[in-house]
């Protein structure tokens, strides 16, 4: 054998090998991650202004069986890949003259979690707020009622994860003051076929939209099964 056939030999098998040394790194790079819930306990939140604790459930988030963040409700899945759940975490409440940490549990926003990379990130939800915003998810849809930053006026929010801008955002009212989550606006209810939202904020009339993909539209006339 000459010299130029085994070194056209030894280029192919080099060439394999980094071949399949570079599908076995793609394989392990996508093996599903292991997402799981711990136990839940029962811990103690404060409400919106910081006088009074209610009970909450929450319980841990295990990515490959380690802890990661604490969540409360139940989670959504939003593909077989990606679902989301609302965060939990522990803030310290201790003042500068105080000694040591005084651990505070307070509510949080949305987590986005990736089954395949096992990544978790927070969902940005304009005007959502911790306290008084409580959310329905439908497919890759979830409406809630936000609030202002001066935390006065209450909106019906529509948001598509991946979209900058709320797909609805209208002014519902006044904010009224409550303790409860739910005292301000109750989780709004979806509707499948058509794709539709209702709202029932508190003191306020109920109000209807109607999704289509990127857009959403008041119904104001009755439908006709309602009608009769």
């Amino acid at each position: 054998m000459t010299g130029s056939r085994i070194m056209q030999r030894i280029s192919v098998l080099l060439v394999a090998s980094f071949c399949l040394a570079n599908l076995a790194n793609s394989l392990a790079a996508t093996k599903p991650h292991t997402i799981l819930f711990g136990k839940w306990i029962q811990v103690k939140v404060p409400d919106a202004d910081g006088e009074k604790m209610r009970d909450l459930k929450v319980r841990p988030i295990l990515i490959d069986s380690r802890l990661k963040e604490y969540s409360t409700g139940n989670p959504h899945d939003v593909s077989e890949r990606l679902l989301v759940v609302r965060r939990v975490f522990r803030l310290n409440d201790a003042l500068p003259q105080e000694a040591g940490n005084r651990w505070q549990w307070q509510p949080g926003g949305w987590l986005f979690l990736d089954r395949v990379t096992g990544r978790i990130s927070q969902l940005n939800l304009p005007d959502f707020d911790p306290f008084y915003s409580e959310a329905s998810w439908y497919r890759d849809y979830v409406a809630y009622c936000g609030v202002s930053d001066d935390g006065k006026k209450l909106y019906a929010m529509v948001v598509q994860i991946g979209r900058r801008k709320p797909i609805l955002n209208k002014e519902l009212g006044p904010l009224t003051e409550g303790e409860t989550i739910d005292s301000q606006c109750a989780a709004p209810v979806w509707e499948r076929t058509p794709t539709r939202v209702t709202f029932h904020p508190a003191h306020l009339p109920q109000l209807l939209f109607s999704i289509r993909g990127r857009a959403a539209d008041l119904i104001t006339e009755p439908d006709a099964e309602q009608e009769n």
